[in-house]
């Protein structure tokens, strides 16, 4: 069993983290703008701005990274390509999309709607990441 190759995750990890940001701001920023405005505004915040979403754009890039590394850990045991590209995407998009959806949409934080269409217009954006982050990543 190879070494996992560092720098391919980070390169992949960047690519597949611009392809996060651009679906999480076309899907969050713009067609459910309004409805995260709305609940920021039930809950008595301020609309997201501009250091609010640094932070979204880090966590995006954080993601792309850990999305690659995961890819290059089952790599071995699945094979390489898209289909294993594939299994981590759904891999991650259960840890993040849907066990928070589980986990905090009871709470009431946020409407279950808004979880709910969040939590599905993510999946084909993590499932386009980690085919571009996993047919950049190489063994060394």
């Amino acid at each position: 069993m190879s070494r996992i190759n560092w720098g391919r995750v980070i390169l992949g990890g960047l690519l597949a983290g611009v392809i996060l940001n651009v679906w999480d701001f076309v899907v969050n920023g713009v067609l459910l703008k309004s409805d995260w405005n709305q609940a920021m505004q039930a809950l008595g915040k301020a609309e997201m701005g501009t250091s609010t979403m640094i932070w979204f754009v880090l966590y995006d890039f954080l993601v792309g990274i850990f999305l690659v590394w995961l890819y290059a850990a089952i790599r071995p045991r699945y094979g390489a390509g898209a289909k294993t590209a594939a299994c981590a995407g759904l891999a991650l998009w259960l840890l993040v999309g849907v066990f928070r959806f589980i986990g905090e949409g009871p709470v009431g934080l946020f409407p279950m709607r808004l979880y709910l269409m969040a939590t599905l217009a993510a999946l084909p954006g993590i499932l386009v990441a980690a085919l571009a982050g996993g047919r950049t990543y190489q063994e060394m």
